[in-house]
């Protein structure tokens, strides 16, 4: 279904793009919630130097992670902080940039500073993601009663993220977002949600704007971290702190090969799977799944009946069944 995703690592970076063992593992990860296939918002206390003074103008990023891919959650994440200090802090003294562009140790060195309490990130920055997992995804993409597509999951993460940051009373001005599909029709949208709120949308913004890249970090390593945690309950002894099924996305071999060797002839895989995409559906398919189910059409006359209607034939046998029990009036020709 959403199987090709725009912002899919290239075949010569794929094989970088698994998670690797020692990473910072981040407040954004709660382990239970992950392994039972809940999504989920986390929220960055305001930092000390806005609260000091709440007034002060914000720029505002969100990026994404995990879009494409077969296996985990998609991770939103957005990062704010004083807009004099955008550049300088971010780009010039950490050197922020897109997630896809920096080694995993360099990601995880910087969201281990940002939640360090004793660093300039921490006192001047605050963050948040939403953690969409790979079974409420599917969920949405698969229900009866009209698809929830990918793209309006994201609008809806993105909204939600900037909403809730707005409500701590943090003053945002500007807010800079890497767009899902046309810019401008991405950036119409955002503008009537948040018409005080000065929005620019554009392709590769995790390049582009300092606030964007370090979001793209936020819920990079997030993911990574929730991959890793997933992927707890299949290791093996031999796996030595490497994940098998490496990124996650279809075009990585060791995803493939994964899925391939490790599906159940019954429930195919766990909460890690987006069962909504291509990859896994053809899978289920070509092994010839067990559990097809066909639904029964239901009944025009039953589904249409009102209430009254099941009351009043529950009356019915009553008399019918007091009848029975005290015998029935006979005509006197009977004697």
């Amino acid at each position: 279904m959403d199987d090709a995703m725009e912002d899919e690592p290239e075949s010569q970076t794929i094989a970088e793009e698994g998670p690797i063992a020692g990473v910072f593992n981040p407040p954004s990860v709660n382990n239970e919630r992950v392994l039972s296939g809940e999504s989920y918002t986390h929220l960055s206390a305001v930092p000390a130097a806005l609260i000091a003074d709440m007034s002060t103008e914000c720029v505002l990023g969100v990026d994404e992670a995990g879009r494409g891919p077969v296996l985990g959650p998609m991770v939103y994440g957005l990062f704010y902080l004083p807009l004099p200090l955008h550049h300088s802090l971010l780009a010039e003294t950490h050197h922020f940039d897109d997630s896809k562009v920096l080694t995993p140790a360099v990601r995880s060195d910087l969201m281990s500073t940002l939640c360090s309490p004793t660093t300039d990130l921490h006192a001047h920055c605050g963050w948040a993601t939403r953690t969409m997992s790979a079974r409420d995804i599917t969920a949405a993409q698969l229900r009866a009663n009209g698809a929830y597509n990918l793209n309006a999951q994201a609008m809806d993460a993105t909204i939600d993220l900037i909403q809730r940051v707005l409500d701590q009373g943090v003053n945002v001005r500007e807010v800079y977002i890497d767009t899902i599909g046309p810019p401008a029709t991405y950036q119409k949208k955002l503008e009537r949600v948040f018409p005080s709120l000065q929005v620019t949308v554009a392709k590769k913004a995790d390049s582009l704007y300092p606030c964007v890249s370090a979001a793209s970090v936020c819920a990079k390593v997030t993911r990574d971290a929730a991959l890793e945690v997933l992927y707890s309950t299949y290791a093996r002894p031999e796996d030595q702190g490497v994940i098998a099924w490496g990124s996650g996305y279809p075009s990585d071999a060791r995803c493939t090969t994964w899925l391939k060797g490790n599906m159940h002839p019954l429930f195919g895989w766990g909460n890690e799977c987006r069962f909504s995409w291509g990859t896994a559906k053809e899978l289920l398919e070509s092994k010839g799944a067990p559990c097809r189910m066909d639904w029964p059409k239901p009944d025009e006359e039953t589904d249409n009946m009102k209430l009254t209607g099941f009351l009043m034939e529950a009356e019915e046998e009553k008399e019918d069944e007091m009848a029975t029990w005290f015998g029935r009036r006979v005509a006197a020709e009977v004697f």
